[in-house]
């Protein structure tokens, strides 16, 4: 059976920078702050719907395939801000990038969303079901800020990342994966209000809540963890690791992660600094800005690992 490989890549983020100066502005907070706690400097707005970044980032991803988009059998866009409910985001994808032919479906795993995402991907093409398929990690997390609460609103911004996955060659691709979550920590991080809990016609107002030193604590300890669960798996060690590409949600809770894992920083992809946390389009920005880069070389190794909404978390061996 063909692994199925990353044949395609693409990005796509927002012109509008939101600056740690900007947030100034409108919350209790400053430059120094924001950065001695987060890593970060600018994040970026959309002014466009969530399927319209994910379309963007999809048409680049086809193009580095060398993909009709009608050669496609499957979309998947990963993502917990949809423009709406129905239809899905990857409905709207679908006949935005011309992939007449293809399925489309949403996958909600928050932040973890994309490692799932390709965790299903890979698995169908090996199962025979479809041939080709783009998944993308989307968000519009700005929507879903109050900008006066200084400990989310500094965090998030918008973008998408998208990858090609077909069925390519013999050796390589996804070599192991795991994927968890605890819904009893659901509180921890959650956006309540956002779909159908309460009551029609009242007033509702969904803002991401977030119990900051909870997550980190959890995040550090899953990401880690399953990092290495999924590298014994593979039956491969921390040294043959090329390229460390964790959720971008926090310098600090990746420098933590990396230091349980004794990966030094040359090993370990980092570019929040410039986007924030986009929740499930980080992994896939940052790897093709890795590629970009040049820092992914033919015959690398992968880890990739998420932390996020759910509780979920998820790891990858690729």
């Amino acid at each position: 059976m063909p692994a199925p490989l990353i044949t395609g890549w693409g990005k796509c983020l927002p012109p509008a920078v939101l600056s740690n100066t900007d947030l100034e502005a409108l919350t209790d907070t400053t430059d120094d702050w924001i950065s001695t706690r987060t890593g970060m400097k600018e994040r970026r707005v959309s002014h466009v719907e969530t399927s319209d970044l994910a379309a963007a980032a999809g048409r680049e991803a086809l193009a580095a395939a060398g993909l009709d988009p009608e050669g496609l059998d499957l979309v998947i866009v990963a993502t917990c801000t949809p423009d709406r409910l129905v239809p899905s985001a990857a409905a709207l994808v679908q006949q935005k990038v011309g992939a007449t032919r293809a399925a489309a479906m949403d996958l909600n795993a928050a932040c973890s969303g994309f490692i799932y995402g390709l965790a299903v991907a890979d698995q169908m093409i090996r199962a025979g079901a479809v041939r080709r398929v783009l998944l993308i990690g989307a968000e519009k997390l700005h929507f879903f800020l109050d900008f006066s609460d200084r400990a989310t609103s500094v965090l998030f911004g918008d973008g998408a990342g998208a990858v090609v996955l077909e069925e390519a060659g013999e050796d390589g691709g996804l070599l192991a994966f795991e994927l968890g979550a605890d819904g009893t920590a659901a509180e921890i991080l959650c956006i309540p209000q956002s779909g159908t809990e309460g009551f029609p016609g009242t007033e509702r107002r969904a803002r991401v809540q977030m119990e900051g030193p909870t997550v980190f604590r959890r995040a550090v300890e899953a990401m880690g963890d399953s990092a290495l669960r999924v590298l014994e798996k593979a039956g491969l060690g921390l040294d043959e690791v090329d390229l460390f590409i964790p959720h971008q949600a926090n310098l600090r809770i990746i420098e933590a992660t990396a230091r349980r894992l004794g990966l030094d920083a040359s090993r370990v992809m980092v570019n929040l600094a410039a986007y924030g946390n986009t929740s499930a389009a980080s992994i896939p920005i940052a790897l093709a800005e890795a590629l970009e880069q040049g820092r992914v070389r033919p015959g690398a190794l992968l880890v990739l690992a998420a932390f996020g909404g759910g509780l979920t978390w998820a790891a990858a061996a690729y």
